[in-house]
């Protein structure tokens, strides 16, 4: 049980460093918007690689961060029943989720995003908007982090759960623990 606390522990890291280091997108985000906006109206200008430049920042961001949001429990859920079960409820309602539903969910976009994003590696796909920026590859590339930090996140949540099913919830991280619990 020491062994599944130090892997979920590790794996909530993971998604916590992606997450942060991610989150500063949202400053390009606005940065960028920003100039953009400032030059339509104040200069009558335009770039279209900066308009790319901040949905792409947009994508990249949230795709990166669902593992974080994951985490930090900030997906929607229906929780009328969930919120108010008790924490063993909670943990079976988590890993039976996780492994009939959540696992199955990330291999699925794996599995079909990955000749999607292999093939724009291949030919080096970039913006089809004339003047737009190169390197549309790297964005599609999100698929992959998106469906890989979920996983990540979800095998760490069935791991939790496994804990507190075994009697060992003393052995959760502090970042993965339930709301209540203590």
């Amino acid at each position: 049980m020491q062994t599944l606390a130090r892997s979920i522990t590790v794996l909530a890291w993971v998604n916590l460093a992606i997450g942060r280091a991610l989150s500063w997108l949202s400053l390009g985000v606005v940065l960028v918007c920003f100039a953009v906006v400032v030059l339509r109206y104040g200069f009558n200008m335009g770039h279209v690689w900066m308009q790319d430049l901040y949905v792409w920042l947009n994508a990249a961001m949230f795709t990166g961060v669902a593992g974080y949001t994951f985490l930090r429990n900030g997906h929607v859920r229906v929780d009328i029943f969930y919120r108010p079960a008790s924490l063993r409820a909670k943990a079976w309602v988590d890993l039976f989720g996780t492994l009939v539903f959540l696992i199955p969910f990330v291999v699925v976009v794996i599995v079909w995003s990955w000749p999607y994003v292999a093939e724009s590696w291949v030919i080096r796909e970039s913006s089809r908007n004339a003047g737009g920026l190169e390197g549309l590859f790297i964005i599609k590339s999100f698929l992959i982090v998106f469906a890989g930090s979920v996983g990540l996140q979800g095998l760490a949540v069935a791991g939790r759960s496994i804990l507190v099913l075994g009697g060992r919830s003393d052995l959760i991280p502090p970042t993965l623990e339930y709301e209540g619990a203590h």
